[in-house]
Order: C-alpha cells, then sequence, then structure tokens
C-alpha cells in the first residue's frame, strides 16, 4: 500500500501545456453538481465574492491501492496533502476574503463523504462523475487504468466569471499556500 498521506521525492513536475490559458474572464457555467453536505451547489450562482474551486484527480485511501504508475504521472500524485494544505489554510483563505472553498473530482460523493470525515475537511467537496465541468470549460484531463480524471487546476471564480486559474500545480502539497499568496496580493471587493 501507498502512504497517501506522504508524496516521494522523486515526484514528476508537471508541465504548463496551455490547457488553462483561456479560462480568466469566462462565466462560470450553469451547472448544479451534488456535494457531501447533502446539498446541491450551482456553479453559476456560487455566494457573492470570491470562490475557490480546486480540481483534482482522485483522493487515494489508506486501504486502496493507488492506480499503476500513479507516481509516474506528472501532477496526478498528492490529492490528499492537497486536501490537507487546503484544510490548514482554510481559515487564511476566509480572512484574504475568499467566500466559499470547494474540491471538486470525478469521485462519487460517497467516496468524497469518507475522505471529508478522514481528512476533517472544513469544506465540501463536490462529485463531477460525468466530467461536465471538463467539456463545458475545455479543462485538461487524463486517462489511467480506462478512466478519465481530472488534472490538478484551480479556479478563483469571482461573481459569477473565472478570475483565475492555477494550472499546471506543483507542488501540491504547498497550493492552498499559493492561491492564499494570490489572493492576498489581489485584494477583490463584493459587487451587488
Amino acid at each position: 500500500m501507498t502512504d497517501v498521506n506522504q508524496l516521494p521525492a522523486d515526484l514528476p513536475v508537471p508541465e504548463d501545456d496551455g490547457a488553462a490559458d483561456d479560462l480568466a474572464g469566462h462565466p462560470a457555467p450553469h451547472l448544479s453538481l451534488p456535494s457531501t453536505a447533502g446539498r446541491t451547489v450551482v456553479l453559476h450562482d456560487l455566494a457573492p465574492g470570491r470562490t475557490v474551486l480546486y480540481l483534482y484527480s482522485l483522493t487515494g485511501r489508506p486501504d486502496v491501492d493507488l492506480p499503476e504508475g500513479w507516481d509516474a504521472i506528472p501532477g496526478a500524485r498528492g490529492c490528499t496533502t492537497e486536501a490537507c494544505d487546503f484544510r490548514d489554510h482554510h481559515d487564511d483563505l476566509f480572512d484574504a476574503g475568499a467566500s466559499a472553498v470547494f474540491g471538486l473530482s470525478s469521485q462519487d460523493c460517497a467516496y468524497q463523504r469518507e475522505v471529508v470525515d478522514r481528512l476533517r475537511l472544513p469544506f465540501e467537496m463536490l462529485s463531477d462523475t460525468e466530467l461536465i465541468l471538463a467539456e463545458r470549460l475545455n479543462l485538461p484531463t487524463f486517462r489511467v487504468d480506462g478512466r478519465t480524471l481530472y488534472k490538478r487546476l484551480t479556479l478563483v471564480i469571482h461573481n459569477g466569471l473565472i478570475e483565475h486559474a492555477f494550472y499546471p500545480i506543483f507542488p501540491p502539497n504547498e497550493h492552498a499556500q499559493q492561491v492564499l499568496a494570490w489572493l492576498r496580493s489581489r485584494p477583490a471587493t463584493i459587487i451587488g
């Protein structure tokens, strides 16, 4: 079994293939997704202010092997450590102007609820099992073991528009801190 809480020292760095270059300025799509809190989150109707929506491939479990060759796929490994970084900096992100934080993957809500409980995450995870968001925004994905998964990417959605996209993301265990630094360097006002 792989320790999902530790990153290997030789983790490959993902390259910027330009897949997120055109996202800033696009409206958040009209898409409703189920959350681990048992409610539906509507992406085009988020609370005023900035929402941090981080997308990840899949979160491993201590009792389940990761897909074959997972550590060799640039950007695949590190979803648990990324979630923990967002957990550990959750209050800081709000202090810096975030109005909400969500994680999103193609895993179903039951799987994600276990992750939220085990890692004690103070935010909801959204489930997009059909990768509809990827289709609507032409987001980067990859295939492994016959499954299509999201590449790691974070959107800052401000009053219904994508304000910024973080991509590629490395290292994943420090990404919330990267988002935090970005928020602090760009204060935003809430528009009516």
